[in-house]
Formats: structure tokens, sequence, C-alpha cells
């Protein structure tokens, strides 16, 4: 009822039905379906603390729009705001994007080139955001691999201390454990690292914010504020998609991961050719040095269900692989973009 009347009062929409949407881990989710049968996505926010960030992210959205990115676009308020924080819940309300699935585990054939056309404009397009001009950073500090053992060390000690360990906790303290006895490994591959380009970026390039409608990016959905960081890493962050890692054979998905970089250099041309030849060695590098989600039950139990188990020891097993591969990788790479 409270999503209905700020549909009403907010933007002047008599929903006929509404559905909750399982995704979303940050803000409660909806299908909404006017009385002419016309579509929307709702976006409900927990919580009001962080509405101004949530503006922010709407608004790079909508820049990229701007800039012939497909993206979803925002509907305004009655009162020409891109987020009703007036009425009995916070919302966003977004055009519909119908008849797609997501990259998520469904990068495969042709979509591997759309992805890299459809990021690299994305990028072109942020990197003339006034947020932040692009620059030159050391590739090594894409991680920190002191911090990263020390959380480690003290997830470790967390899960240790526990009276009983369910099953998925006790995966995880094993891969915390060998996780650390590899960041060693993970500091001598980023030692070698060139200066690297660091631009505002989407802030969450992962398989479930790109949305396909057979074999072309209908959406980019999902942006964060305007931050910049690493380019390397977000393209890597949806080539070296976990299930998309795993699901095929490493021939495949590196035939994969080359058309999506050959794909992006020319939607890009300005892009650096150290960003999409380090992008495997970062990526990597990145997964290696992060807690998530081993870490989730000991600081978010709240939100462990079976898909975030099963997308935790896919991750996990997806960086080891990449790890073990990393030289075979990156040289059938340069081969490919020389």
């Amino acid at each position: 009822m409270a999503v209905a009347d700020t549909l009403v009062l907010a933007y002047g929409l008599h929903p006929a039905k509404i559905s909750r949407i399982p995704e979303g881990t940050a803000t409660d989710n909806y299908v909404i379906v006017n009385q002419t049968g016309q579509r929307h996505f709702a976006k409900v926010y927990r919580t009001r603390e962080h509405l101004v960030l949530e503006r922010a992210s709407v608004e790079l959205s909508e820049y990229a729009a701007d800039g012939g990115v497909a993206t979803a676009r925002a509907t305004r308020t009655r009162e020409h705001e891109l987020i009703e924080t007036h009425g009995r819940v916070p919302m966003s309300l977004w055009s519909y994007v119908a008849h797609t699935e997501t990259a998520e585990g469904n990068l495969t054939a042709a979509r591997w080139a759309a992805v890299g056309t459809a990021m690299g404009r994305l990028h072109t397009r942020l990197a003339a955001h006034p947020a932040a001009a692009p620059t030159l950073e050391p590739g090594a500090a894409v991680c920190d691999v002191v911090t990263a053992r020390d959380r480690f060390e003290r997830l470790i000690h967390a899960y240790l201390n526990r009276p009983r360990l369910g099953e998925f906790e006790t995966w995880a303290l094993q891969a915390a454990r060998e996780r650390q006895a590899i960041l060693g490994d993970v500091e001598r591959t980023l030692a070698s690292l060139p200066q690297l380009t660091v631009q505002v970026l989407h802030g969450d390039m992962a398989g479930p914010n790109v949305l396909f409608e057979n074999n072309e990016v209908a959406a980019i959905v999902d942006f964060r504020p305007p931050t910049p960081g690493y380019l390397a890493w977000e393209i890597a962050r949806l080539g070296c998609d976990p299930k998309s890692v795993l699901d095929n054979s490493a021939e495949s998905w590196l035939t994969g991961y080359t058309d999506l970089a050959l794909a992006y250099r020319d939607a890009n041309p300005t892009a650096s050719a150290d960003d999409l030849l380090s992008s495997l060695r970062v990526g990597c590098a990145a997964m290696l040095c992060s807690a998530f989600p081993l870490s989730v039950p000991v600081e978010r139990p709240h939100i462990v269900d079976d898909a975030l188990e099963a997308y935790g020891r896919v991750r996990h097993e997806a960086a080891l692989v990449l790890l073990d591969r990393l030289p075979i990788l990156e040289e059938a790479l340069r081969d490919t973009l020389r």
C-alpha cells in the first residue's frame, strides 16, 4: 500500500498490479503495471540515510543515457525529482526493460563483442564526466595486499572463535585460509603492472547489471555514484564473470574475452593498450584480495542465502583458475591485441 500510495501521489501513476522482484540487496524492487498495461520498474530504498548518494547514482545513469549509452531511463516525479523522498517510502521509478536476461553466466558467442562495445561506449562517455578527469596511476595500487592480508587474518580469527560453523561457514574459513596463503603470489602479480587509467566508472559492472535482449545489450543498470576507479578492473569485473569463466572451456572463455577486448578497443579507441592487456591480471588480483562474500556470514549474516553461497564458491574457484593460468591467458590476449 505504501508503494501504491507513493506512485499515485508522487508520479500520478495508478497501479493495476505491483509484483515484488526477489533480486536486490540494498533495495526492494518491484514491477509496476499501470491501468493501460504499461510496465515500470520501481526501486524502494530501505533507508533514507544515503539518498544523496542514491540520487548521484541515478544522475550518473542519466548522464550515460544522454551520451547514447544503453541504460534504463529514470522517470521524474511530479516535482521533477529523480528520487521521491517525501512520500511514505523513498523510491525511484524507471522504464521497464522487457524480454531480457542478465549477462551473469550468459556471455556466449556474439554477446562477448556486444558487451565490449557497450562498455567501450560507456567508458568513453564517462571519461568526460565533470567529477574527475582520467589520470594514470600505478597499477600495483589497484589492490592493497597488506590490508587484504590483515582482513583475512581477522576473518579467520572470527570463524575460529565461533562455537560451531555451518556448512558454508566451514567452507568460507577454508577458502579464507587458502586466499591468505597465496597473497604473496598476488603481490608479485601486481608488482609488474604498469601505470593504468583511473576515471569515473559505472561502479558495479557485474553480470547482473548488464541486460541482454537476444545478443544485444539492452541496458546497463544499477550505477553507483560517480567515483574514479581503475578502468582495467571494470573491464575484468564483467569479462571475468565467475560463471562465464567456469561454465566454458578455458579456450572458449578466452576467445570470448578477446572478442570483448577487441570490440572495446573499437568503441573506445583512446583507451590505453595497457588497460586492456593488464585487465586479466587486475581482475584476478582484485578478486583474490576481496573477502566478499566469504565475510558475509560474519558481517551481514541476514543476507546469506543459497544464491550468495553458490556465488561465493564459484567466485573463489574462478579466481584460482585465473591465477593458475594467468601467464598463458595474458600471452594469448597480447597476441590478439597486437
